[in-house]
């Protein structure tokens, strides 16, 4: 156990703050004088709904940093559209945030810290709380998620590499999984173009799940909006009209060469047929398709079949050399003899 777990938070805080004319209500004192409290703050804190935060390297490790001053304006007047927790009790002066970031500077949750680069951080010698200070987060929260998804991330690495070893109908499922996957995908990616096609030629901007592909937001924030809907920037106008012209002219086409835009629908359709019964590879044999996953190992009659092609290889050429040899003598020998008759 960590000295900051052994330690009596009432009595750290008490100590910490007595006789220095801390403001804070008496509820909320009593509140965040408990260390669980405090880490229920500081869970809130370090979550996404926390004040943002930068990140550096100290001591050759990443680290994220915050202002003092910023972490003191969250707590006091959080960012719009941030949900405080309800159990926990909000700060109605500066004072008292002040008084509750002193003290998590006093249990190490936090720690003051110094820009000696770009991207640089060292310990600051000075350890009080100061708003114009920046300030390291040690408090790492429940690691109880993180432990489990790491252990989920092993076991599902070692799932993976034990692929040839699996049963068939295993296969055969993760198979007809990553086709439906890869389709849905496909098709999702196709309707959200063709309906902010559809909007944009008539002057707005609309997304479906506009977030989809953000890679900064987490999981469930990438399907948050819904929809957006905006009206489109001066000076599109003749760009919506050539897309209109454009998309005009590839419905005339479909609808007037049906024989084509047919033939074009039935090769899809069996493609996708095609992927879920596995048949792209109807040029193999059925017994090379039931081994494509093992590693092929050459048997003993290939491997003498190499063995004798590379002999006769090399006899080859040993009687080209063997004659290129006497070509070569019989061409000095004449030349001998021309030497001597002159």
């Amino acid at each position: 156990t960590s000295p900051q777990n052994n330690r009596d938070p009432s009595r750290s805080f008490n100590q910490f703050h007595g006789g220095r004319g801390a403001t804070m209500a008496p509820a909320a004192k009593e509140f965040y004088e408990d260390q669980k409290n405090l880490n229920k703050l500081c869970n809130f804190l370090r979550s996404t709904d926390g004040p943002a935060v930068r990140e550096a390297i100290m001591m050759d490790k990443r680290v994220y940093y915050i202002k003092g001053e910023k972490l003191v304006n969250f707590m006091v007047e959080p960012k719009k559209g941030t949900k405080w927790p309800k159990e926990l009790p909000r700060f109605s002066s500066r004072p008292e945030a002040i008084t509750v970031c002193k003290e998590l500077c006093n249990i190490q949750y936090i720690h003051r810290s110094e820009k000696v680069a770009k991207g640089e951080l060292e310990v600051a010698r000075v350890r009080d709380f100061d708003e114009s200070a920046y300030f390291t987060w040690i408090y790492e929260g429940d690691m109880t998620n993180k432990n489990l998804m790491t252990t989920a991330l092993i076991i599902g690495f070692l799932c993976c590499t034990c692929f040839p070893i699996w049963p068939n109908f295993l296969k055969v499922f993760v198979w007809y999984m990553s086709v439906s996957l890869l389709i849905f995908i496909f098709f999702l990616v196709t309707l959200r173009a063709l309906v902010f096609l559809f909007v944009w030629i008539i002057g707005y901007e609309m997304w479906f799940l506009p977030n989809l592909f953000d890679e900064s937001l987490g999981f469930c924030e990438s399907f948050v909006p819904v929809i957006s809907c905006e009206k489109t920037k001066d000076g599109q106008l003749m760009y919506r009209v050539g897309v209109f012209v454009a998309f005009f002219s590839f419905c005339y086409w479909a609808v007037t060469q049906p024989s084509e835009f047919d033939g074009f629908v039935k090769g899809q359709g069996d493609f996708i047929k095609d992927l879920y019964a596995g048949t792209l590879l109807s040029d193999i044999s059925q017994k090379d398709k039931e081994n494509i996953d093992k590693p092929k190992m050459p048997s003993l009659e290939d491997l003498l079949k190499k063995l004798d092609s590379e002999d006769e290889e090399e006899k080859e050429l040993s009687e080209e050399e063997a004659a290129e040899a006497l070509l070569n003598s019989l061409v000095e020998d004449s030349e001998d003899i021309d030497d001597e008759e002159e």
